[in-house]
């Protein structure tokens, strides 16, 4: 039986093929999405798509749709949808009797524009679906592994970008290195922080700022970490500023920070450059936790330590000129350094040291003229004496102990004039 094709139906087979050139979808695949596709609007036209038969040729684009009918005697028709009459079933062919199965061809057109438009709906919600699926599934495991893509499209809160494949990838602003910034057609470099599914809608996190991130550019860097040889124990970062990377050799002939920083710096100047010139403390693990926080400290030498390790507990003293070094500008040494360690560090002038100095000071022998909360402020950030504070440069005092100028200003004249009396 020959079927002239319709717009309408001409217009789906159009379809059909834009799907398999766009979507990048395999042949089973699209053929089961139509057949299901035709199946649901069946369904939903008739109660009943299992009398129907459906052939797709997604080569050519084309498709054939078969009703099947059981001969019934006539007037004898009680479902119109799944039987026909012997007279109806003649006309078909002449040979067909009462019980046998009529199969016809229709034209899906002229189940009309209603069915054709519920066709496309179905379809495209399927092939979106079947799209997420994909998606999800090639980016699930690659979870903590590095990307490339395109920047798309740059917003206040997040960036845009895209895959090879076209699909859009999202870095939020707090994923970003504070001295990111994009312009659309770069590529850009970060790891797959995660995948959110939420109603089977995935996105993709990216990170610039996840100490996973150093961590799979040091094994990009270095063979040796690759091939097992160095092994990476732990990463801190404060994402632009400066990080601490533990690590260890198992092979006594390999320098594992050597390895890592490599010949004047060639291994560790690109992941620098990569990160906006982040400072990146390359340390050797130990097992000896005295040893391993005297290693995070560095630049500062260490006098001595005591531990209380029931509470992850630390109390380092140096020398007063080893103090800045051990806090770090901003604070951000000895922040880095607890995190490293997993220790709570606090730093202390060493007794007897400086003794030809005058005399020192306790803060809190101050409380009558500075208040409380001031000198607690400043304590915890590992000034106790009025010579450590005055030691200490002014900036660290407004923004590590969060202090307003002029109440810095005030502290440090109080403590110059003791000294001055």
């Amino acid at each position: 039986m020959a079927i002239k094709k319709s717009k309408d139906s001409v217009n789906l087979i159009d379809s059909f093929k834009d799907f398999k050139e766009t979507k990048n979808i395999d042949k089973t695949t699209l053929v089961s999405v139509i057949e299901d596709s035709f199946r649901s609007v069946l369904q939903k036209t008739y109660g009943n798509e299992d009398n129907y038969d459906v052939i797709v040729n997604p080569e050519k684009g084309d498709f054939e749709i078969y009703h099947n009918r059981t001969v019934v005697p006539d007037g004898e028709v009680s479902n119109e949808n799944t039987e026909i009459s012997l007279s109806e079933a003649r006309k078909i062919d002449d040979d067909y009797e009462v019980g046998e199965e009529v199969s016809q061809r229709v034209n899906f057109s002229d189940f009309g524009r209603r069915a054709i438009l519920t066709l496309r709906q179905t379809m495209a919600a399927k092939i979106l679906e079947l799209e997420h699926d994909n998606l999800y599934n090639k980016y699930k495991d690659k979870v903590g592994q590095i990307v490339t893509a395109e920047v798309y499209q740059i917003w206040k809160r997040e960036t845009l970008l895209l895959d090879d494949d076209g699909n859009e990838l999202l870095m939020p602003k707090s994923e970003q290195i504070p001295g990111d910034y994009f312009r659309k057609g770069e590529t850009a470099r970060a790891i797959v922080l995660r995948v959110d599914n939420l109603n089977n809608n995935p996105k993709i996190i990216l990170s610039r700022t996840s100490p996973d991130f150093l961590r799979r550019l040091l094994e990009n860097e270095v063979p040796e970490i690759s091939d097992g040889l160095i092994t990476i124990h732990n990463i801190v970062r404060i994402p632009g500023e400066r990080a601490k990377v533990a690590v260890e050799s198992y092979n006594e002939r390999i320098d594992p920070v050597g390895a890592c920083v490599g010949v004047k710096g060639s291994r560790i100047h690109g992941i620098v450059r990569e990160l906006h010139n982040e400072n990146i403390d390359v340390i050797n693990y130990t097992n000896n936790p005295k040893l391993y926080i005297q290693r995070a400290l560095n630049p500062a030498h260490i006098s001595s330590i005591t531990l209380d390790e029931e509470n992850k507990k630390a109390e380092v003293y140096l020398q007063t000129d080893q103090v800045s070094l051990a806090i770090g500008k901003n604070g951000l040494n000895i922040k880095l350094a607890s995190m490293l360690t997993g220790y709570t560090i606090d730093v202390f002038r060493e007794p007897g040291a400086n003794e030809t100095d005058n005399e020192d000071i306790y803060l809190d022998e101050f409380k009558d003229e500075i208040d409380e909360w001031i000198i607690e402020a400043i304590k915890g950030i590992g000034l106790d004496t009025a010579k450590d504070v005055l030691q200490a440069p002014r900036e660290m005092l407004i923004e590590q102990a969060d202090l307003e100028e002029d109440t810095v200003d005030e502290v440090l004249n109080i403590l110059r004039s003791e000294f001055e009396d």
